[in-house]
C-alpha cells in the first residue's frame, strides 16, 4: 500500500530535513531602545561638561583681555582703539593657531553646519583652542558649531571602539543632542532640530523611536548644564499680555523684515568668503577679518561684540534706552560682523549673534512705533532672522518663543512664520560648498 502524502514532508516544507531554520523573532522597539539609554546619558553629560569647560575658560580669558589688561595699560576697556587692537590681535592669534595645529582646526567653517560628519579626534584640541580664543577675543560667533563638532568627534571615536558594530549615526545624534540640550538648557531644542534632520533620512522605526536616544542625551546635557551653571534665555522685557489686531499686523511686517536682513547677510557671505580666500593664508585672512570686526565694533559699540547672549539681555533690560537709529545700526553691524566672522575663518556658531541682530531690529521697530509691544517685536524679528540664517523652522520658532517666555505670543509667531518662510525657502543658505557657492 502506498504511503499517504502526509507521512513524508515535501522538500522545503517546515518539517523537511532541508527546510531553513525558523528565524528569530524581531526585537520589539522597546528592547532595541533600552540599550541606548546608558550611552545616551553618558554622552549627554560629557557633552555638557565639555561645553561648560570651554565656556568657563573663555570667560576667564575674556576678563583678562577686556578688563585686567586695558586697566593695567590705562586704556578704556571698550574704547574704539582697544576694540580694533584686540580684535585684530585675536584674528592673528587664531590664524597662527589654525596654521600650526594638527588638522588646521577642522575644515573651512563657512562650509560646515551645526551637525556634520565626525572629525578625526586629533583635530579636537586645536578646534577647542581656537574656539576659546575667538570667544574671549570678542568675535561675533557663538560656541555651538565647534563644540558640537568636537563632541561628535569624541563620541564617535570612543563609541565605535567600545561598540564597533554600532551605527555611526547613533553617536553623531547623541553628541549633537547632548550639546544642543546643554546650550539651550532643554532637550526640546535638540529634539526639534534633530526631528528636521531625521525626518528627511530613511531609518527603521517611528520618528520618536529614532529620537529616543538623542532625547535622552539632550535631557542629560540640559540637566547637567542647569545644575552646574543655571543658564537662562529669558529676556527682561515687559510681559506680553494679550493679542490685538495691530499686533498681528506688526508681526506680519517685523518677521519678514528680520528675514530680509538675515538674507542680506546670507547673500553677502559668498562674496566676503571669496575676498578672504584671495589672501591665500589663514594668518592673513583671520588678521584681516579681525581688523574688520574691530572696525565694526567701533561703529556699533561694544554690545555688538562677542557671541551676543549677555549683550542682548542688556539691550532688553532697557528697550527705550536707545533710539530707533541706534538699534538699527546695532542690528546691521551685528549682522555684518556675523558674516565677516563666519567667512574669514573663525570657528563658531551663528545662532546667538543672529539672535542679537534680530532683537536689536525688533527693538528698533518698537522705538519707531511705540504701540508695538517690545516682546512681540523682538520675538518676531528673531524668528525671521533665524529662519534666514539657520533655515531651521522649529529651532527658530522655539528660540523666539523662549526669549520672551510667554505662551500668549506663540499663536502670533506661528502666523508670522508663514510670510518669513516664503522669503527664505529655496534660497541660498549661510553654508557654502567647497567651491565657495552657497547651498540651497
Amino acid at each position: 500500500m502506498a504511503p499517504s502524502p502526509a507521512s513524508h514532508p515535501s522538500p522545503g516544507s517546515p518539517g523537511s530535513p532541508d527546510s531553513p531554520p525558523p528565524s528569530a523573532p524581531a526585537a520589539t522597539p522597546a528592547r532595541r531602545l533600552l540599550p541606548v539609554v546608558l550611552p545616551a546619558l553618558l554622552v549627554g553629560v560629557a557633552s555638557a561638561l565639555i561645553l561648560l569647560g570651554v565656556s568657563l575658560l573663555a570667560e576667564e580669558f575674556q576678563d583678562v583681555l577686556w578688563k585686567t589688561l586695558p586697566d593695567a595699560l590705562g586704556i578704556g576697556r571698550y574704547s574704539s582703539l582697544w576694540m580694533i587692537v584686540m580684535l585684530t590681535a585675536t584674528g592673528a592669534a587664531v590664524g597662527i593657531t589654525v596654521h600650526l595645529v594638527h588638522g588646521h582646526a577642522g575644515p573651512d567653517p563657512a562650509t560646515t553646519g551645526l551637525v556634520g560628519a565626525p572629525l578625526a579626534p586629533g583635530v579636537v584640541p586645536g578646534l577647542l583652542l581656537v574656539t576659546v580664543l575667538a570667544l574671549a577675543g570678542g568675535v561675533s560667533l557663538g560656541p555651538e558649531n565647534p563644540i558640537t563638532e568636537a563632541n561628535i568627534a569624541l563620541a564617535f571615536w570612543l563609541g565605535r571602539r567600545l561598540a564597533p558594530d554600532s551605527p555611526a549615526q547613533l553617536w553623531v545624534g547623541l553628541a549633537a543632542a547632548g550639546t544642543i540640550g546643554a546650550l539651550f538648557g532643554t532637550p526640546v531644542a535638540a529634539a526639534l532640530i534633530l526631528s528636521e534632520v531625521l525626518a528627511s533620512q530613511p531609518g527603521p522605526g517611528a520618528l520618536w523611536d529614532r529620537l529616543f536616544g538623542p532625547l535622552a542625551a539632550g535631557a542629560a546635557g540640559a540637566l547637567t548644564m542647569s545644575l552646574a551653571d543655571h543658564p537662562s534665555f529669558d529676556l527682561p522685557l515687559p510681559d506680553y499680555t494679550h493679542t490685538g489686531w495691530g499686533d498681528l499686523l506688526a508681526a506680519l511686517v517685523i518677521a519678514p523684515a528680520g528675514a530680509v536682513l538675515g538674507m542680506a547677510g546670507v547673500l553677502a557671505a559668498p562674496w566676503t568668503h571669496r575676498a578672504f580666500k584671495a589672501l591665500r593664508h589663514p594668518v592673513l585672512a583671520l588678521t584681516a577679518g579681525g581688523l574688520v570686526l574691530g572696525l565694526l565694533g567701533a561703529l556699533g559699540g561694544h554690545l555688538t561684540l562677542f557671541k551676543g547672549l549677555e549683550e542682548v539681555k542688556e539691550l532688553a533690560a532697557s528697550p527705550d534706552g536707545w533710539s530707533a537709529g541706534e538699534f538699527a545700526v546695532m542690528a546691521v553691524v551685528k549682522m555684518a560682523a556675523l558674516v565677516v566672522a563666519a567667512t574669514c575663518g573663525f570657528r563658531g556658531g551663528r545662532i546667538f549673534p543672529a539672535v542679537f541682530a534680530g532683537a536689536a531690529l525688533g527693538l528698533c521697530a518698537h522705538a519707531l512705533v511705540d504701540a508695538v509691544p517690545p516682546a512681540l517685536a523682538v520675538a518676531c524679528a528673531v524668528l525671521g532672522m533665524l529662519l534666514a540664517v539657520t533655515r531651521q523652522g522649529w529651532l527658530s520658532l522655539f528660540t523666539a518663543a523662549v526669549l520672551v517666555s510667554d505662551l500668549a505670543v506663540l499663536p502670533v509667531l506661528c502666523v508670522a512664520t508663514l510670510p518669513a518662510w516664503l522669503l527664505v525657502t529655496g534660497r541660498p543658505q549661510m553654508q557654502l560648498r567647497e567651491d565657495g557657492t552657497a547651498l540651497r
